[in-house]
Formats: C-alpha cells, sequence, structure tokens
C-alpha cells in the first residue's frame, strides 16, 4: 500500500520534471529549432493542425527554418499561421517553401523570456506539491482506517517529502539552464 503511494507520486514528479523540460524547448533562444513552431496551429481544410502535421520543418542555418508543406497551396496558410502567433516571426514564403528567419533576441526579450520560465517553472513546482498532498492525504485515509501504523505513516511522509525535495531541486536545475541559455549572447 505504502510502497504503491510513494511509487505513484514518484512516477507524476518524473513527469512533472519532463512536462517542465517539454515547455523549456518551446521556448525560443535566438536559434534556429523546429520545436519553435510546435504549438502553431495552421488552417487545415477547416480544422486546425499543428504545423508538423502538414509540413516538413527543418533547419537551414544557425538563423532561419524552412518549413515544406506536403501539399501544393498550403504554403501561404503556413505563412500567415507563423505570422499570426505570438513568437514575432516574419516568414517569407518562396513558392511553395516558407522560409522563417530567426531574428536576433534584445536584451528585453531575453529578460522577458525569463520571466516566462521562472513562471513555467514556479506551476511546475505547484503540480508538485499538489502531488505531495494527495500522496500524504491518501497516507492519512489508509492511517484512519488502520490500514498502517502511524510510525509507517509518519516514515511514509518523510520519504514522500525527500520525493518532493528531489524533484523540485531538478526544476531548479533545469530552471538555471535554462535562463543561463537564455541570457547567453
Amino acid at each position: 500500500m505504502i510502497d504503491d503511494i510513494k511509487k505513484t507520486a514518484e512516477d507524476k514528479m518524473k513527469k512533472s520534471v519532463e512536462a517542465l523540460r517539454t515547455e523549456f524547448g518551446k521556448v525560443r533562444t535566438g536559434r534556429a529549432h523546429p520545436g519553435i513552431l510546435d504549438h502553431v496551429k495552421v488552417d487545415y481544410y477547416g480544422s486546425p493542425m499543428a504545423i508538423n502535421q502538414v509540413a516538413n520543418i527543418s533547419i537551414l542555418d544557425a538563423h532561419s527554418l524552412s518549413v515544406q508543406p506536403w501539399e501544393k497551396g498550403m504554403g501561404a496558410k503556413i505563412e500567415k499561421a507563423i505570422r499570426d502567433s505570438d513568437l514575432g516571426l516574419n516568414p517569407a514564403g518562396m513558392g511553395d517553401l516558407v522560409r522563417v528567419p530567426i531574428p536576433p533576441m534584445t536584451e528585453e526579450r531575453r529578460r522577458d523570456l525569463v520571466k516566462v520560465v521562472r513562471g513555467e517553472a514556479e506551476g511546475a513546482k505547484v503540480a508538485v506539491r499538489n502531488i505531495r498532498r494527495d500522496a500524504i492525504a491518501h497516507l492519512k485515509d489508509l492511517l484512519k482506517d488502520k490500514g498502517i501504523s502511524e510510525d509507517d505513516e509518519r516514515r511514509a511522509q518523510d520519504d514522500i517529502q525527500k520525493l518532493t525535495d528531489r524533484h523540485i531541486a531538478d526544476m531548479d536545475k533545469v530552471l538555471a539552464e535554462k535562463e543561463k541559455d537564455l541570457m547567453a549572447v
């Protein structure tokens, strides 16, 4: 029983750390990266689709991406979707190929992005703390139902707190790496 609760909590905490890494991957650092366009949706026959589901995204050089649609006529729609997104990018259509230059980031934009990643990290930490709260609530229910002793419950709570501390430290480390990456010129 206790092992199941701890294992479930640890699995959920690991997923929270991985989700944070994924979110950080979407924040651009001034270098071209296909993941930048992951959350941009393009109108595909009336329904929104991710760009990577209707086109091939590749890196042309350190400061530009190439988007090659799989269907003729999608280039203009992809160009419009990128331009309308919140990324601040200005794509250029060249026939069916869409070239997306990645502008160098200003100091002000870097600071704004650091605030964004700190907010993401704080949200992920809250998720981990909620997982801890739920696990401890399960332990208290077991204690109330006489499923475990008070000593077992106390030890399990300490173990869950150690798990929480470890995963939050991992998040802090990932955040520090991303901040360093963002502030590097």
